[in-house]
């Protein structure tokens, strides 16, 4: 059975691995010392994550219907603070498996930084 998490950090974000990949993607761009890079990171990420989300929650959409309608009315999508907390159960196996490509992200970029520093030498 499915559950829709509307309570710890998902309480002020709807999306807050999504965010914590920003945070990431800019410590990399910043890390590899290439910051002309970063407007343009900024904005691969706006455009992927956006078409991401917008997917993601048509499928929330269908699968929770007036549920999820509620939480997106009172949740912001990228980061607001909250009046109150919410708790519940938390699935750490349900987690980890869901962000599979997003780790495979971050050994691709690791991956491009490391060659980076091996063999381009300006």
């Amino acid at each position: 059975m499915q559950r829709l998490v509307t309570y710890g950090i998902f309480r002020w974000v709807r999306n807050p691995l999504y965010v914590g990949n920003f945070f990431i993607w800019m410590g990399f761009v910043v890390i590899s010392g290439v910051m002309w890079f970063l407007p343009v990171a900024v904005v691969i990420f706006a455009v992927e994550y956006t078409l991401i989300v917008s997917y993601e929650e048509g499928v929330l959409e269908s699968i929770f219907g007036q549920e999820y309608l509620d939480y997106k009315r009172t949740t912001s999508r990228w980061c607001r603070a909250a009046e109150t907390a919410r708790t519940g159960p938390h699935d750490w196996t349900e987690a980890w498996k869901s962000e599979t490509s997003t780790f495979m992200q971050y050994v691709a970029l690791a991956a491009v930084f490391a060659l980076k520093q091996r063999f381009w030498h300006p």
